[in-house]
């Protein structure tokens, strides 16, 4: 057998996307000597490894808290502030619901989620393929970020004031279009230049969110 990626996240707590010392320790011990380890920009870990112990090894992992998740094309966990004004006040509930839903979904091209609990938005949601900021009670979203090329660019609001309950069907509404409409390989941010803002909005019944 040959080798497999995959990926793995601590979860989010207040304080952000921590891995615990103990966690790190075991990985290394777990994944052996052989395996390759990569840091990504979207505060996963990759873990690359003979295929053949895979299974072995995600059950371990778990048992430390760790969460598994396929790398490659699909939706990243939920990229996060560190919710510096608290649990109840930045909505850490509604991210942990968010990012329940949408990790490790298939799509063209990797798709980065940003969430922030309040308009400081230090997780930088706007430079994320969608982003989702917390605005006292209610959420706006944003599609179309990117901040990974010499031509970066923030997203653009694409609903506001979007209440808790109708939030995720909102996201999971892009989502989906996304991965039925998006070419291989197409960029996110290049999806919605050619499918255009008011098709996304239409073609999704996003009037029902509002």
């Amino acid at each position: 057998m040959g080798r497999i990626k995959f990926a793995i996240t601590p979860g989010f707590e207040v304080g952000g996307t921590i891995f615990k010392p103990e966690q790190l320790k075991i990985l290394g011990s777990i994944v052996g000597d052989d395996a390759k380890i990569e840091l990504t920009s979207f505060k996963q870990l990759y873990v690359e490894m003979q295929e053949e112990r895979l299974e072995e090894v995600k059950e371990k992992l778990r048992s430390f808290g760790l969460e598994i998740y396929p790398a490659g094309f699909y939706t990243k966990n939920l990229i996060t502030c560190n919710f510096c004004k608290g649990v109840e006040v930045a909505g850490m509930q509604v991210a942990k619901e968010l990012d329940q839903a949408i990790a490790g979904l298939e799509v063209p091209s990797p798709l980065k989620i940003g969430y922030a609990g309040c308009g400081l938005a230090t997780s930088e949601p706007l430079f994320k393929d969608i982003g989702v900021v917390k605005m006292k009670n209610t959420y706006d979203i944003y599609v179309g970020g990117d901040g990974k090329t010499l031509k970066a660019a923030l997203g653009t609001l694409f609903i506001s004031g979007v209440t808790r309950e109708r939030l995720i069907p909102a996201v999971m509404g892009i989502i989906q279009y996304y991965q039925e409409y998006g070419k291989k390989k197409e960029k996110f941010s290049r999806f919605i230049e050619r499918v255009s803002m008011d098709v996304l909005y239409q073609s999704i019944g996003i009037l029902k969110f509002e």
